[in-house]
């Protein structure tokens, strides 16, 4: 699945950008999207945040308004290349997301926006898992993703954006249920949010209180 425009998009910051403005109009333009995961969180200035699956930085720019030590962690050595250009207050390091370069318990929040569509149903179950052991007790996992509408007019335009720009990991991640696997990874979920007539879904979820490993 996808098109010739999945590529482009990745290779032309000005595609993704204006790509990323359009998809974002349903939910009240980018600002509003990029801040709906961040929704009722109590981030302090010297939160340690992860933004995970950064790409260009279009969502650490948002974190470092929130706190100064933002740190974002991505696969692609051209997107963190933007990122540092983009956001040089943020920290940007190369890495798996299934194997994060962190020591256990670094961060106070992770967070991601529209990254975990990109992965298998494994690599979420090993994703989850990393992010449970590099979050502080107590810590944050915050993210907006996709979700099946549940508005039938939002069907249509969600089913072109990924017949043109999505892969077949973006159809499953549909039909996954993400609150559950975060709970078998030792979540407790703190919230659960809908939006652009279901086709987004945000998910705040938090570590333990009794790990305290």
């Amino acid at each position: 699945m996808a098109t010739f425009l999945r590529p482009l998009s990745y290779k032309y910051q000005w595609l993704y950008d204006t790509i990323a403005t359009l998809a974002a109009i349903p939910v009240g333009g980018e600002k509003r999207f990029r801040q709906l995961a961040l929704k009722n969180l109590d981030i302090l200035p010297d939160s340690k945040i992860l933004d995970l699956c950064c790409g260009a930085g279009q969502t650490t720019k948002f974190l470092i308004n929130y706190s100064q030590q933002v740190t974002g962690l991505d696969i692609s050595t051209v997107s963190l290349e933007k990122a540092k250009k983009n956001v040089p207050q943020g920290k940007f390091i190369e890495g798996f997301a299934q194997k994060m370069p962190f020591s256990d318990n670094s961060f106070d929040f992770i967070h991601t926006s529209v990254a975990l569509h990109e992965m298998t149903t494994t690599e979420l179950e090993e994703i989850f898992q990393e992010v449970y052991r590099v979050l502080k007790p107590k810590g944050i996992f915050t993210f907006i993703d996709l979700h099946q509408p549940q508005n039938l007019l939002f069907i249509p335009p969600l089913a072109v954006f990924m017949w043109l720009f999505e892969t077949e990991t973006a159809w499953q991640l549909l039909k996954t249920d993400l609150a559950n696997k975060l709970t078998n990874a030792g979540f407790s979920i703190l919230d659960t949010q809908l939006y652009g007539g279901g086709s987004l879904q945000v998910i705040q979820a938090q570590k333990s209180i009794k790990d305290q490993s």
